[in-house]
């Protein structure tokens, strides 16, 4: 049998067999999808804008006690 035939046999049987795992794959690949999508798009975000933003800038607008507060 080719390799390619045995791959996507065992694939078929520990994933796809079985609705309950199927599904138990999906969410978890779709949530760390989520994840990864998420800190990447604000990574791209925050390099584009570096420097205009307020957690860039607030060291130029804030005195000394405000900071202690937060």
């Amino acid at each position: 049998m080719p390799a390619l035939a045995r791959i996507s046999e065992t694939v078929f049987n520990t994933v796809f067999r079985r609705n309950a795992v199927f599904l138990t794959a999906v969410f978890t690949g779709a949530f760390f999808f989520e994840i990864g999508f998420d800190t990447a798009t604000n990574r791209l975000w925050d390099s584009w804008n570096q420097g205009r933003q307020w957690k860039d800038i607030k060291h130029r607008y804030m005195t000394a006690n405000e900071d202690e507060e937060e």
